[in-house]
């Protein structure tokens, strides 16, 4: 056989047994249908050059993220800053800012739980050991060494 032939072949072989995609049904992981496509309004991309780069892309049912970073002195080390917003089922509006550098991943939204305040017995007690950091005396009359281990 020639070569021609063993390609026209492997080609009629290809086509006839060939499988093409459909998409799955039930769902990607087997379960019930996820819902309608989604499109996507917008997808701006840039970067990473040096380490600068920014994007911001949209969806048709309200999803939308935006960020953006670059690299800061000393050590080059990428700052970031964005948001991301959605709506929850019951029509909730969802917003979040954040900031990443060298004091961490800062979140912020009305939607992040707060702890309730410090009553101010504690508050006092946080201030007194600030005015005084050398005592090293807890409410028991024991102390801690330099090191921080209970005499």
């Amino acid at each position: 056989m020639n070569k021609v032939t063993t390609i026209f072949l492997v080609t009629l072989a290809s086509a006839a047994f060939g499988q093409r995609y459909t998409a799955p049904r039930g769902g990607a992981f087997g379960g019930s249908s996820s819902g309608p496509v989604v499109p996507i309004l917008r997808d701006d991309r840039n970067g990473p050059d040096n380490g600068v780069y920014d994007f911001w892309f949209q969806t048709g049912n309200g999803i939308e993220r935006r960020e953006q970073g670059a690299p800061t002195a000393p050590n080059n080390a990428v700052e970031s800053q964005g948001s991301w917003s959605f709506t929850f089922p019951d029509g909730t509006p969802a917003k979040f800012n954040f900031v990443a550098d060298e004091n961490g991943y800062r979140p912020e939204s009305s939607l992040i739980p707060t702890p309730p305040p410090l009553p101010p017995h504690a508050i006092e007690q946080i201030e007194f050991a600030r005015r005084n950091p050398g005592s090293g005396q807890s409410s028991g009359g024991s102390s801690f060494n330099r090191r921080g281990r209970y005499n």
